[in-house]
């Protein structure tokens, strides 16, 4: 919860349905920096 409140303390939008988009596009993002900090292993020989 700390990492959503860090792309903004609240909602901005007032329609429920435009607040749900607004929080799936959060975890999006979050999930794009998630799949940045994964290691890419490769097999050597």
């Amino acid at each position: 919860m700390h990492c959503v409140k860090l792309l903004g303390q609240s909602l901005m939008a007032r329609d429920f349905d435009r607040q749900v988009a607004e929080l799936q596009i959060r975890i999006a993002v979050l999930n794009g920096f998630t799949a940045l900090g994964i290691p890419v292993t490769e097999v050597v020989g």
